[in-house]
């Protein structure tokens, strides 16, 4: 594992946006609190109960909490929800995201601060259609979530429950860790 670097510029232009138009792209000001080793941003990836998603559709914000699991090889954020509704909607619409991996630590009387860890991605939603990969990626959630895994995935993944569940892939594109940790 490799250590993930901050950029030093001010800011950088980017041309990722869906519309077209350049976007800001921000460094992380208290370099101090960066969480650049790879091995604690997939372990955080992994380990934190769930993600948030931010996503937006014609001008309108909306934020989402989900389950979820990461796939370190392919760098990939699986998670599930219904087959309809607003989530599905807006991610159709605009399948650009940002997401937040969060583990509290507390907030530190006497300091007047919070401890904390945080992972930050961007990147692009697609919806698996393909059995397999929606029971692998199914597989991966559970294993990361569960406590008995194996028991659940016998009880619960069979071929019905597979195709009546969408599953989502976040394909990351940008990825950064902060912390703030009592001293």
């Amino acid at each position: 594992m490799g250590k993930l670097l901050c950029n030093d510029d001010k800011l950088v232009w980017n041309d990722r946006s869906s519309n077209g138009r350049k976007m800001k792209k921000y460094h992380l000001r208290r370099k101090d609190k960066a969480l650049t080793d790879e091995a604690e941003i997939e372990h955080l990836l992994c380990s934190a109960p769930y993600i948030t998603l931010a996503m937006c559709s014609e001008g309108a914000p909306y934020l989402a909490v989900f389950n979820h699991g990461y796939d370190a090889q392919h760098r990939r954020i699986y998670f599930h929800c219904a087959r309809e509704g607003r989530k599905i909607d807006v991610l159709s619409a605009n399948p650009r995201v940002c997401g937040i991996a969060f583990e509290d630590l507390g907030y530190l009387h006497g300091m007047c601060d919070h401890a904390y860890r945080s992972v930050m991605f961007e990147g692009t939603v697609r919806f698996i259609e393909e059995l397999n990969e929606k029971r692998a990626a199914l597989e991966l959630m559970i294993r990361q979530q569960e406590r008995e895994p194996e028991k659940v995935i016998t009880q619960k993944l069979n071929p019905d429950s597979i195709r009546n569940v969408t599953v989502g892939v976040v394909e990351i594109e940008e990825i950064s860790g902060k912390e703030a940790v009592a001293d």
